[in-house]
């Protein structure tokens, strides 16, 4: 069985690890577009099913490679799903996204923080970690089902990831107050990666008006760049890589706003080969025998975490005038985990403040929390996606963001 330590097989070269690893892709891709079923969910299924297949690891290996890809991956998906973010949606609906997402991340956090504290004899520590773990929201997940079903261009999805993006701030947030202790690299990083992501844009404008979309991708090349600049120095101060790569997405949204090209074309590059590396590895530290050992945990965690997150999201969705159904479309994608989740997790275990088998349960239960909802969401709540002159025509501030199930009739202009 796979369990996904990081090994060197002397006698497997690179390219039939990389091989074994874009085969299980392509197959997930597949099957995805066969059933309908976003491929990031196929592609931690797929990995869940071989990497506890009998005799794994003899043909499935994850080394550093894989894991730089998979990193590299989560960390230009979540830049993409904060490059999806219209700075105008948000400032439109900044009450409604605030609310949702602030919801989504204080309920959970403060309520599996203190069952895993008082019913499970958890650390303070450990408790920390798990409660930041169950309360995040996966922007990989959120962002990839808002692309295949269209609505990350509709208004509903543009709510979806500006709440989603408060979330992802909020936890991420959490983790570096709760356990920063050199103040200096700390301050170093938010400095000069403050600077770094105010100057992006612009660089980014001119590189774009004096080269243009040139074949050796120059635009690309910068973004990349800055990314890995920003992720190194978050590393040094103790912080997260995917932390500066979703604010730097955000502050070029603007820019690509007015000229998709580039974000077109970086999508396509880390949804073709570097996101199937992090689903996959995601699905392959799903580990079948400690799944049976502590299925009464993870199932109590799970239900846990559906249901906080179901009592910070639910009531907002309704003060903002939702339709049912969407609420309860927005609710379960609000209760989806996955990256910051697991990466909280390894921080956890990479510092000592949670165990190995603490390590595994809640990254069970982060893994399951992108499939349970999501499969929920996609085939009994999902939206139809709504026309541009129906979007037109809900334009009130934090008043029923979309209405997808009735034509709303454009306001008529008054008399004279």
């Amino acid at each position: 069985m796979f369990r996904g330590p990081r090994e060197e097989v002397e006698w497997v070269n690179v390219y039939w690890i990389a091989f074994v690893w874009v085969a299980m892709a392509l197959a997930a891709s597949l099957i995805s577009i066969r059933i309908g079923v976003s491929v990031a969910l196929v592609e931690i299924l797929v990995g869940a099913v071989v990497g506890n297949l009998p005799h794994a690891s003899s043909f499935l290996h994850q080394t550093q490679f894989t894991d730089f890809l998979a990193s590299i991956g989560s960390m230009i998906l979540t830049f993409l799903a904060g490059a999806e973010i219209d700075p105008p949606t948000m400032r439109h609906h900044w009450k409604a996204s605030c609310a949702i997402g602030i919801g989504s991340v204080a309920v959970p956090m403060i309520g599996a923080g203190l069952f895993l504290r008082l019913a499970l004899s958890w650390s303070e520590q450990a408790s920390v970690i798990g409660g930041i773990a169950l309360s995040t929201t996966s922007v990989a997940i959120v962002y990839a089902v808002m692309v295949e079903t269209g609505l990350n261009r509709r208004e509903l999805g543009k709510l979806i990831l500006a709440a989603t993006f408060v979330t992802g701030l909020v936890s991420l947030l959490a983790l570096g107050v709760a356990f920063a202790h050199d103040p200096v690299p700390l301050a170093t990083f938010i400095v000069v990666g403050a600077a770094i992501i105010a100057a992006l844009p612009g660089a980014l404008r001119w590189v774009t008006r004096s080269f243009g979309h040139r074949v050796s991708e120059p635009d690309i090349k910068l973004l990349l760049a800055a990314l890995l600049g920003l992720g190194a120095l978050a590393v040094r101060a103790g912080s997260l890589a995917v932390l500066p790569a979703y604010v730097a997405g955000v502050a070029v949204a603007g820019v690509f706003a007015r000229d998709r090209i580039s974000l077109d074309r970086l999508r396509s590059i880390s949804f073709a080969l570097l996101t199937p590396f992090f689903f996959l590895r995601a699905g392959t530290l799903i580990s079948a025998p400690a799944l049976a050992r502590g299925l009464g945990v993870i199932v109590a965690l799970l239900a846990l975490k559906m249901l906080t997150k179901a009592v910070g999201v639910w009531p907002m969705t309704l003060v903002f005038k939702l339709p049912r159904r969407e609420a309860a479309y927005v609710t379960l994608l609000m209760a989806t985990g996955l990256t910051f989740g697991s990466i909280t997790a390894l921080f956890g275990l990479e510092h000592g403040y949670i165990s190995q088998s603490q390590y595994t349960v809640l990254v069970t239960v982060v893994v399951l929390s992108a499939v349970a909802p999501t499969l929920i969401a996609q085939q009994l709540f999902q939206p139809r996606v709504v026309d541009e002159e129906e979007e037109e025509a809900l334009g009130a501030e934090d008043v029923a963001p979309v209405h997808p199930r009735r034509r709303v009739p454009a306001p008529t202009p008054p008399d004279g």
